[in-house]
């Protein structure tokens, strides 16, 4: 176990939100509303100087200051999980993350992550922002397998991050989705936000944030399509929720499709097959993989389904 120090947030209020104090804290601190409670009945939450409720309506010009308190954290472990390495040099690597592997470690996956994969593996990683996250500029569902840039160096990091800030990235996914989509291509504009009633699932919600998904379809089926998609975006369960929100969920997506399927999917028929950006030393790279065997083969199932 390693300690991670106290140290003290600052904000100022741009906007008038006119929101709690606690509410508006949980969308930026990363701690649950009743961990900012706990500190703020500790005093550890300042507004303007002064110590506040965490029913406190924040005003247009408000100083906070949040003092997180020192903490405990797991220390990484190498650990020799099988992982496709699609590239690599000493600035950065490209693995192909398969499905039913956790990114990085948390709440009750402390280990047997890609993270614990790529310490074994790759070992050098950039620090990131947060330090159960080395190396890691993007994520992939667990259930989602396919292409992903990792940073080894703290420079290629903050390179590779602002490339997706930017939007200069292009992510393309393959998906197998219920039902025949009638256009041929199109893109999906609508705000994404987390679900007001099931904190496990995000949800189209005008106050949400922009998301936008471009798709064309590959193949159609007789009663699936096989569908490429390119984010814009990168919200969280972006495509998974897009897709379904056309009335095409993903096969095998429980969260936002049917809880059972006819081609034995257990997991959402999803891959990010295709990976393009800039090295940090200025070279452009693509990268592009097959769909995994087991993928194809309820591909396959799909295409023979009468």
């Amino acid at each position: 176990m390693t300690a991670r120090p106290a140290k003290d947030l600052q904000f100022t209020v741009s906007q008038d939100p006119n929101l709690r104090l606690d509410l508006w804290l949980s969308e930026r601190v990363g701690l649950s509303r009743s961990q900012l409670k706990k500190m703020i009945d500790q005093g550890s939450v300042l507004v303007n100087g002064v110590t506040a409720k965490g029913g406190y309506r924040l005003q247009l010009g408000d100083q906070l200051v949040v003092t997180l308190p020192e903490v405990e954290t797991p220390s990484l472990q190498p650990e020799p999980i099988p992982l496709e390495i699609v590239y690599e040099d000493e600035y950065l690597a490209v693995v192909n993350k398969p499905k039913d592997l956790v990114v990085h470690p948390g709440a009750g996956n402390l280990d047997g992550t890609l993270v614990n994969a790529l310490l074994f593996h790759v070992g050098k990683l950039a620090g990131g922002d947060e330090e159960l996250r080395p190396g890691i500029v993007h994520r992939l569902d667990k259930d989602t397998s396919g292409l992903m840039m990792i940073a080894k160096t703290q420079e290629s990091y903050a390179f590779l991050s602002h490339q997706l800030k930017e939007r200069l990235v292009e992510r393309h996914y393959l998906a197998l989705v219920q039902g025949v989509v009638s256009a041929d291509e199109g893109i999906i504009d609508r705000p994404l936000g987390r679900h007001p009633k099931n904190r496990k699932k995000m949800a189209i919600l005008e106050t949400g944030r922009e998301a936008q998904t471009y798709y064309s379809v590959q193949e159609r089926f007789a009663k699936h399509s096989l569908v490429l998609c390119r984010l814009v975006t990168g919200r969280t369960h972006q495509i998974r929720v897009h897709l379904a929100s056309l009335h095409h969920p993903i096969v095998g997506d429980p969260l936002y499709g049917f809880k059972t399927n006819n081609l034995g999917a257990t997991s959402q028929v999803l891959q990010a097959v295709y990976l393009g950006f800039r090295h940090p030393q200025g070279e452009y790279l693509r990268f592009e993989i097959d769909l995994d065997r087991e993928l194809q083969e309820i591909v396959q199932k799909a295409r023979l389904l009468n």
